[in-house]
């Protein structure tokens, strides 16, 4: 069975048993993980902005760093309570998984941990336009619909998934370390900025900055995203499925 060849997302020493947490606990978690994520992708952006209006490469150099430290900071500090997914792609990775056989995400969870991820990520995007003293609700303007964003988001969703399967079975430090490193360089390697959680996209839809998206481009990112999110886990299914080389 894949629970015997495929961890959880979460990392194996900070995932909580069964029950262990309650559910409430877990969406407060996602909640204010989420929302940070958000205050530090969107602020950062902002800021870069502020400091940097002529430079677009050095203003994607302060966003991709801040962006890599905060993720990590914030797997450490609540994998032990949710698991840390922060990204509605992550939770329907582990729905699925435990699909197949092993104990993760119920239902009932993942649809509570979506809701719980995309109010954190609209609350955080909305606290950091009003940190930097912007109106707290914008809508972004910024179209980023074309073909090479698309598989850009596509491919940095699955190597997000992937990465995240492959680092967990080796515990928190080197998942968060593994996870954040990914995201730092998927936001420089990737034509769309590696926005790879539906989450955040609908957060950063609603700040007109340097991170922002458009709605019209919602929909299009979101869909790619998911699906590059089970390409990921159907890569890593395959990898560690049993007698694979047989």
């Amino acid at each position: 069975m894949l629970n015997q060849e495929l961890p959880a997302l979460a990392p194996t020493d900070t995932a909580p048993a069964p029950g262990a947490v309650s559910l409430r606990r877990r969406l407060v978690a996602e909640f204010v993980g989420t929302a940070m994520l958000a205050v530090v992708v969107v602020g950062s952006g902002i800021a870069a902005e502020q400091l940097s209006p002529a430079d677009p490469g050095l203003r994607l150099l302060e966003n991709s760093t801040a962006s890599a430290f905060g993720l990590g900071v914030l797997i450490l500090a609540f994998a032990p309570i949710s698991g840390a997914h922060f990204n509605p792609v992550v939770s329907l990775a582990d729905w699925l998984a435990a699909r197949r056989g092993r104990a993760g995400a119920r239902t009932r969870q993942l649809i509570a941990y979506i809701g719980a991820q995309c109010g954190g990520a609209v609350f955080g995007a909305l606290l950091a336009n009003a940190m930097f003293d912007r109106a707290a609700l914008q809508i972004a303007g910024q179209h980023r619909v074309t073909g090479g964003h698309l598989l850009g988001e596509i491919l940095a969703a699955a190597g997000l998934i992937a990465v995240g399967l492959a680092a967990a079975r080796h515990g928190r430090g080197v998942s968060a370390l593994a996870v954040s490193t990914y995201l730092g360089s998927a936001i420089w390697f990737t034509s769309s900025g590696s926005f790879a959680n539906p989450a955040l996209t609908l957060g950063r839809m609603f700040s007109d900055s340097f991170t922002g998206i458009a709605p019209a481009s919602v929909p299009a990112f979101v869909l790619a995203q998911i699906l590059g999110g089970l390409a990921g886990l159907s890569l890593m299914t395959l990898l560690y499925r049993p007698g694979a080389d047989r």
